[in-house]
């Protein structure tokens, strides 16, 4: 199994490169869903890498592949830019899963 990035960004997909994953550039939500389509399809993939900005502009493709399908495993990484998430992500996550507070 391998990895792919589906990035909106040059810089984070050349720093991918230079770890060896494979991946593309698209800047627009056709070609989102396409490139998303090709890979969910490849079965030699194993891993979807995705950079946070489609997560948040297009959740309903994102949510569509993770809800309907166990591989590949769609992961959001954060880009350049950092990362979109409050800094008490984890901490407001546990507390919205199990209901305890830390």
């Amino acid at each position: 199994m391998r990895m792919f990035l589906i990035s909106d960004n040059v810089d984070t997909y050349t720093g991918m490169r230079l770890a060896g994953v494979e991946g593309v550039v698209i800047h627009s939500k056709e070609h989102l869903k396409e490139q998303l389509e090709k890979a969910v399809s490849d079965k030699t993939i194993g891993i979807i890498l995705i950079t946070e900005k489609f997560s948040r502009e297009f959740p309903e493709i994102i949510d569509d592949v993770k809800l309907h399908r166990r591989l590949p495993l769609i992961i959001e990484i954060p880009d350049r830019h950092g990362t979109g998430r409050k800094p008490d992500f984890i901490t407001s996550y546990i507390n919205e899963a199990i209901g305890l507070k830390l």
